[in-house]
């Protein structure tokens, strides 16, 4: 008898709940429908007897997932506020903390009431901050920052997907502000970053360790290096009014603070997530 799609994620939902999955069933489905790109009833599908290319695609997905590799790895794109982006492990998974921080930047760009601000977004990763405030804000001119060359390739890839030309959000490699041009300082309205800042000893999900890019996590001994950088040389580069929205950890509210004040912002403020763990720093010129 042959085997049909309901064999199929029986034997998946199993295999899931077998490597301590959060919601075996439910990732089953996404699987399910990513490999059959159906919105077809759950019960209709199950009936269905996939052809072979599907089935292998279906059970390599699983094995990948049961392994222990992240889902929105595994699935190949994940949803990031009105985007849907291309996510691998080249870049980290855009979270919903992060979508907060584009929301926060928004408003504050939105308060500046600039036609056309100029905006930075410093470790663009997989292009989801500068993405989506280009997006959101067709009159702003981005440019995207990068270190890795191959974060910086997804981040191409994203700026393709969502249908944007170089013309509405650059991407260029360099080190926070290292190769940033010098007509830009004293000009930017808002830099924008969720940068490195896990402390080399903090305890970190096994599967956030194991599997999402090193080099987009850790910040040193306290996790500020890379924030010490970025807090300390946006004033030159902001202008008058311009803001500097940041992603911060979670225990890091007073130091980002102390290092925002001493770097001469004007008002100093961090946010808190929706899970009400301090998350966004906002420093205004």
């Amino acid at each position: 008898m042959p085997t049909t799609w309901g064999d199929l994620v029986r034997r998946a939902i199993d295999a899931l709940a077998g490597a301590d999955c959060d919601n075996a069933v439910r990732e089953a489905r996404w699987l399910l429908r990513e490999v059959t790109g159906a919105e077809r009833t759950w019960q209709r599908l199950l009936d269905e007897t996939p052809d072979e290319s599907a089935l292998g695609r279906f059970e390599t997905m699983v094995a990948r997932r049961v392994a222990g590799e992240p889902l929105q790895y595994v699935i190949g794109h994940w949803p990031f506020r009105s985007l849907e982006l291309l996510v691998d492990d080249r870049a980290l998974i855009p979270r919903p903390e992060t979508e907060q921080v584009v929301e926060v930047a928004l408003a504050e760009l939105d308060a500046l009431g600039v036609d056309e601000p100029s905006v930075i977004d410093l470790g663009t990763g997989s292009g989801a901050l500068a993405l989506t405030i280009a997006v959101e804000r067709p009159r702003a001119r981005v440019l995207g920052i990068e270190s890795s060359e191959a974060a910086l390739d997804l981040a191409m890839e994203n700026r393709d997907r969502v249908g944007l030309g170089v013309e509405r959000v650059a991407l260029a490699r360099g080190s926070w502000f290292a190769k940033l041009p010098a007509g830009l300082r004293g000009t930017v309205d808002l830099i924008v970053t969720n940068p490195p800042y896990v402390a080399t000893d903090d305890v970190l999900d096994e599967v956030v360790r194991a599997w999402e890019p090193a080099g987009a996590l850790f910040a040193g001994d306290d996790g500020l290096d890379d924030l010490r950088v970025i807090i300390a040389e946006s004033p030159a580069w902001l202008s008058g009014n311009g803001v500097l929205v940041a992603e911060i950890g979670a225990t890091q509210a007073e130091a980002v603070v102390d290092l925002a004040t001493t770097a001469g912002f004007a008002t100093v403020e961090v946010r808190r997530d929706l899970a009400g763990r301090d998350r966004i720093l906002i420093a205004r010129r």
